[in-house]
């Protein structure tokens, strides 16, 4: 390419003078140049076209009366290619003045717009996760184990964990990137701190004292990305000294790269803290601290070393790389003489600060340094204790393996436990600490609803007939007969209906009204208004017709469910969120489309259910069938998570989103839309109708299943990725979209409503998306996680989801195999979420409500560790008051009265308790009926005559049902289960 004033001159193959056709126009407006593009043959080297472009430039040099042109080339780079190299050639013996312009086109590519950024942000994603998902457990399993493994091998196994991103943990297109080099392995005393190093084919060496340095670099759409880390095994104080010295001399070269500032002075910062901590290590450091990278792992002109006074600007990307070279140690063994130490991190220069972008991948020492010997770290344990000053401490990260025994994974599972449990209740404290006394229980608040008029006037009552029970359906009302007048009754009032025939065949009706001090009754607020009014709790009839009877309660049922439907429909629409409008692709771009899918939660009414077509627009998806009504649009800012679940195991391929706001399918609220196609509900007939007389086995029909199954994730598998790349794009980076995949082998089967499910986590979340009501939870959003009922000889434990939002009501997951406990601790802990193990159901309810009256108490007590059964049964000796609110007492006072055992709240969860929240939260509570009355009536008496028992016998009698109440035994959980 050769660039003139108002030429610009291409010298290329057939095929790129095609593509650039396209140039002609838009230099021609934009910069008034004509582009001259020169094709060749495949067999041509292009002499004669040179020497054309060489006249060029002599013709316009002659014009502007200058007989030795300047003309600027990039003198650092040797030409690649017999093309090139004949170029250079001719450039060389034409009579042209030649300038360097390699600074300035440094310069220019230096700064990157924001379509970079994002690029070298992905890359440095991709590059920190490898090296913190892969690359230290790879190391730390081959050090546990005590494999042979060699450099060259780790290399080769990392760079497969680069191109295919989700073995690290990521979820970026394979196609999208690539390694910048081949990932480097060194240890054994043998180190090469240049980026051209190379992994040799020496065994990876982890005995005392040793040091392992690891780097890997990769590409997201060519751009690159970089980092490094040190190892420590047992180290030496030089190398302790060392290491801690080098870690706060990058982080003054990342500190010193502001805009406006030279580039010698990030160098001259790290060099100075060298100087500060640890001046007989600054001949070993090495002398330069990095350079710019790009579209070039090493941009030239751009390295941070004491020389260059380039002006450092925002947006401007560096490989900031420090080290020590060559260090010695004091040992006999010629593989721990000599030690390097190398960080690299990706950084980017902001307005204020710098910006780290490789920082998931811990550098510091607690995470790097790792011990073998028990006794030097109880000695390092120590010093850390009496923090004493000048004396360098390496605490370690974990201790992998002593040389009489080795940890159990539990036992690094417990020390992590401790450390999460230390950082949730700090993070709890502060929390609770911010909301302050605005923390409380609104969860029993009474639903408000609109006042319900049947009848403005008396006249509007229709004409009197027969003293009978009559159903108004058009102004929604039932009139009752009572002292010889017909009272009209709203039927939202109403809250059961029931019948009931007795031996003399008389048939009563009972109606049962909602009145104020019924849980969730909507009388509340006219109870405010009238506070002397009287309120009809419940009123019964006779009747000699049956008929009549249960034509009347099927009335009144039909009608009060229409009604509760409509006001709870009406009262979800006024609290939805209003959504931004769809824009229509039209004519921009053809829309996304997925075909032939089912919806759910289904669109109301009783026709035909039809399937429908997805479809990604501008900014969001529409989902419609043939029917005007039938349409949902799902705005892409609305999407909290989306999710997509291949048919493996399962009958149905889906696409599911869970929202941030609700939204209306039909008449129903929701924040779950999911699309779905059953897999094996239609066997079509591939290969002709005829079949086979001699498949007994029917292997054909299940080959057509297969290959049904196959086409229809792959449609949706293309679907996914189509859409991926939507959101991939510019406008949609602020919205963080990506569709997360459930990982099967996760997976454990339990109960989270009414019925079992088997529930699989993802990266971000833990679902359940077969079975409704669907089932997503934030790991983002979860406090802790308490995992019940965990002992010797339980088949099944249950799991307790507390969020961070008090307020929540706490998940509840039944009955989940004794067998998956470890695989979900191992889960669990995988995550940094913090759980605990109790041996029984505690209430929740009361727990949390405690916490949020009084914060303080919950934080001095120390926080969640009320839970822990190791730290519980050490202390417990301790005073009562400690522990208040948080474990039960194990026998009440005797002073106290039946009624108040009654109506105190256990911290411990019974059977009886769940029955009655199940009754309270179902749709239509029924009530008393005649032999319930009766029941209690003989309950009452039975109660009346223990009174004359024994203090003894009233004791232990009190045992036996607190002993009840606390230990459920498992073979009575399907039934608990069943009951929720």
């Amino acid at each position: 390419m050769v660039f003139m004033k108002r030429q610009i001159h291409f010298l290329c193959s057939q095929k790129k003078a095609s593509l650039l056709e396209v140039v002609k126009r838009s230099a021609k407006e934009a910069v008034s140049a004509d582009v001259l593009i020169h094709v060749k043959a495949k067999s041509d080297d292009g002499s004669s076209y040179m020497e054309d472009i060489i006249s060029a430039v002599q013709a316009l040099s002659k014009s502007n009366a200058d007989r030795h042109p300047v003309v600027g080339n990039i003198a650092r780079e040797n030409p690649e290619g017999k093309l090139l190299e004949k170029w250079s050639e001719k450039l060389k013996n034409a009579n042209f003045q030649l300038s360097d312009i390699s600074n300035g086109l440094s310069d220019l590519f230096a700064i990157k717009d924001a379509g970079e950024l994002l690029c070298i942000k992905k890359a440095s994603h991709l590059t920190a996760n490898v090296m913190k998902n892969y690359v230290v457990p790879k190391v730390e399993n081959v050090i546990d184990e005590e494999k042979k493994v060699t450099h060259s091998s780790l290399m080769e196994e990392t760079e497969k964990a680069i191109l295919e991103p989700s073995r690290a943990k990521v979820k970026l297109k394979p196609e999208n990137v690539d390694i910048c080099y081949p990932p480097i392995f060194q240890s054994g005393g043998d180190f090469d701190l240049r980026p051209s190093a190379a992994s040799n084919d020496n065994l990876l060496y982890y005995n005392s004292a040793s040091v392992i340095i690891c780097a890997v670099g990769s590409r997201y759409n060519s751009y690159c990305s970089n980092v490094a880390r040190t190892f420590l095994i047992d180290a030496t104080p030089l190398q302790s000294k060392a290491y801690e010295a080098l870690l706060k001399a990058q982080e003054a070269a990342i500190g010193a790269l502001k805009p406006g500032a030279k580039l010698n002075a990030a160098y001259l910062a790290a060099l100075s803290v060298v100087e500060k901590d640890a001046p007989e290590l600054v001949p070993y450091l090495t002398k330069s601290a990095g350079t710019g990278v790009g579209l070039e792992f090493r941009e030239s002109g751009l390295s941070i070393n004491a020389k260059n006074e380039r002006i450092v600007k925002e947006n401007m990307v560096f490989n900031v790389s420090l080290g020590f070279q060559n260090l010695k140690n004091q040992s006999n063994n010629p593989k721990n003489q000599n030690f390097s130490l190398l960080l690299a991190d990706t950084v980017i220069v902001g307005k204020d600060k710098a910006d780290v972008t490789t920082y998931v991948s811990s550098k510091a020492v607690k995470d790097v340094a790792y011990s073998f010997n028990e006794d030097e770290e109880e000695e390092v344990k120590a010093k850390v204790k009496s923090k004493k000053i000048g004396t360098v401490s390496v605490v370690s990260k974990t201790t992998l393996r002593s040389d009489n025994q080795e940890v159990s994974k539990e036992e690094l599972r417990r020390q992590h436990q401790a450390e999460l449990a230390r950082q949730k209740n700090e993070e709890t404290a502060r929390r609770l600490a911010g909301e302050g006394s605005r923390a409380g229980d609104s969860r029993n608040a009474s639903k408000a609803s609109s006042d319900l008029v049947a009848y403005k006037n008396v006249n509007d009552l229709p004409p009197p007939r027969d003293l009978m029970i009559q159903v108004d359906q058009k102004n929604e009302a039932v009139l009752l007969p009572i002292y010889g007048s017909m009272v009209p009754f709203h039927v939202a009032t109403i809250r059961t209906v029931s019948s009931q025939q007795d031996t003399n065949r008389n048939c009563y009706i009972r109606i049962i009204f909602n009145v104020p001090g019924t849980p969730f009754s909507p009388q509340e607020s006219s109870a405010s208004k009238f506070p002397s009014s009287i309120h009809l709790k419940e009123v019964s009839f006779r009747s000699k017709e049956p008929r009549h009877i249960s034509e009347v309660v099927q009335q009144i049922k039909t009608l009060r469910r229409q009604v509760v439907a409509r006001e709870s429909e009406r009262a979800e629409r006024a609290t939805l969120v209003t959504q931004e409008r769809l824009q229509l692709a039209g004519n921009r771009f053809k829309p996304i489309r997925l075909s032939d899918l089912w919806i759910r939660p289904v669109f109301g009414g009783r026709g035909r259910k039809l399937p429908g077509t997805l479809e990604a627009h501008l900014n969001g998806f529409r989902y419609s069938t043939t029917r005007q009504d039938e349409r949902v649009d799902v705005m892409f800012g609305n999407i909290k998570h989306a999710f997509f679940q291949p048919a493996e195991k399962e009958m149905i391929s889906l696409v599911h989103f869970h929202l941030h706001n609700h939204i209306m399918v039909g008449n129903k609220k929701t924040k779950d839309v999911q699309f779905y196609v059953e897999v094996m509900d239609i066997v079509q007939t591939l290969g002709g109708g005829k079949r086979s007389a001699y498949d007994p086995d029917e292997v054909e029909e299940e080959q057509r299943e297969r290959d049904r199954k196959n086409k229809i994730n792959m449609d949706f598998q293309s679907f996914v990725n189509r859409v991926s790349d939507l959101w991939n794009q510019p406008q949609f980076s602020a919205l963080d979209l990506e569709f997360d995949q459930p990982l099967r082998e996760l997976g454990f089967h339990g109960v989270p409503f009414k019925a079992s499910a088997f529930i699989v986590p993802t990266s971000s979340c833990l679902v359940e998306l077969v079975e409704t009501p669907f089932l997503v939870v934030a790991l983002s959003e979860i406090e802790i996680v308490d995992l019940e009922r965990v002992g010797l000889g339980q088949k099944n434990f249950d799991m307790a989801i507390v969020f961070k939002d008090f307020k929540r009501e706490v998940l509840r997951i039944d009955s989940i195999p004794s067998t998956s406990l470890d695989g979900i601790k191992e889960w669990l802990d995988t995550t940094d979420i913090k759980y605990y193990e109790s041996r029984l159901n505690l209430n929740w309810r009361q727990i949390l409500k405690t916490i949020t009256d009084d914060p303080q108490s919950f934080i001095n007590d120390g926080g969640w560790e009320f839970l822990n059964l190791e730290v519980s049964d050490s202390d417990s000796d301790k005073s009562e008051e400690s522990d208040k609110g948080y474990v039960p007492s194990d026998v009440q006072s005797d002073s106290e009265s039946d009624e108040d055992d009654s109506d105190s709240e256990s911290l411990v969860e019974s059977e009886d308790d769940e029955e009655q929240g199940t009754e309270e939260d179902s749709e239509e509570d029924e009530g008393k009926t005649w032999e319930e009355l009766e029941r209690e009536a003989s309950n009452a008496d039975r109660e009346k005559g223990r009174e004359s028992d024994s203090e003894e016998e009233r004791k232990r009698r009190k045992m036996k049902a607190f002993g009840k109440g606390r230990a459920v035994p498992s073979s009575r959980m399907p039934k608990r289960t069943k009951l929720r």
